[in-house]
């Protein structure tokens, strides 16, 4: 059987590890400020009218229903009917809002 101290050891590889890949997602996005703060800047600030605010809705729509359809479980089959009308409705109102708002 496992004795106390191989547990133990254990815990403190995984607490190790996680406190690495908590500081490679730190360092990750202190390397990634400056490029998302210069990408705001340029894009972002004149405004957007439709076309652009109907391209970054897009995007947003594919990469929130990707995540979606991974978390159901069914994958990208199973409740495509539903997905594409997700797609649609979400687009749509993303699109208006982000016109609207910037």
């Amino acid at each position: 059987m496992n004795s106390p101290s191989n547990k133990d050891s254990q815990v403190w590889k995984i607490v190790i590890i996680c406190a690495v890949l908590l500081g490679l997602l730190v360092v990750a996005v202190m390397l990634f400020l400056p490029l998302a703060t210069a990408f705001i800047d340029q894009h972002f600030s004149p405004g957007l009218d439709l076309k652009g605010a109907a391209v970054a809705s897009f995007f947003v729509t594919v990469v929130t229903l990707i995540i979606f359809a991974v978390a159901s479980g069914d994958g990208l089959l199973g409740e495509l009917q539903f997905i594409l009308s997700g797609f649609f409705g979400f687009f749509l109102i993303l699109w208006l809002l982000i016109a609207w708002i910037f």
